[in-house]
């Protein structure tokens, strides 16, 4: 069973691609429109993982989280998320592009305040969005 309502509705992004779709964004608006975009390809995760116990705490939005070993010989890790916001919904991508498919000790090693840079993301978000996004994050790395 997929922990998305459809097995076929996976995230295939990773942070290389994450970096140039935003490196081709024309400013915040920009970068703004394409996590909305991003946000509409996030698929739903099934119901059942809808539940307290996959809910990230310290999100102002609902922000459900799950994985799965991919690779057990490699221990490469498959995220999946979803949330009530749209907005929420593409910061969500950006982050499993990230994380998405590596080790636990790739995932720890990631520099994700220096990705987010890169990104030019954090500024131009709420100190709650900023916060629930290391929350997510967070969450990545106790798993």
């Amino acid at each position: 069973m997929s922990i998305y309502t459809t097995f076929d509705q996976a995230i295939t992004y990773n942070e290389s691609e994450i970096k140039t779709l935003f490196a081709n964004a024309k400013g915040w608006e920009g970068k703004y429109r394409q996590i909305m975009l991003l946000g509409k390809q996030l698929p739903a995760l099934a119901d059942e993982y809808k539940q307290d116990t996959h809910l990230v705490k310290g999100c102002e939005s609902q922000v459900w989280l799950h994985f799965q070993i991919q690779d057990e010989k490699n221990r490469g890790y498959q995220f999946a998320a979803d949330s009530d916001a749209r907005i929420v919904k593409g910061l969500v991508i950006v982050i499993l592009a990230a994380f998405n498919h590596k080790t636990a000790q790739q995932i720890s090693d990631f520099d994700i305040e220096g990705y987010f840079a890169e990104l030019d993301l954090l500024k131009h978000l709420s100190p709650s969005r900023s916060n629930g996004i290391h929350a997510i994050v967070q969450a990545i790395r106790e798993i």
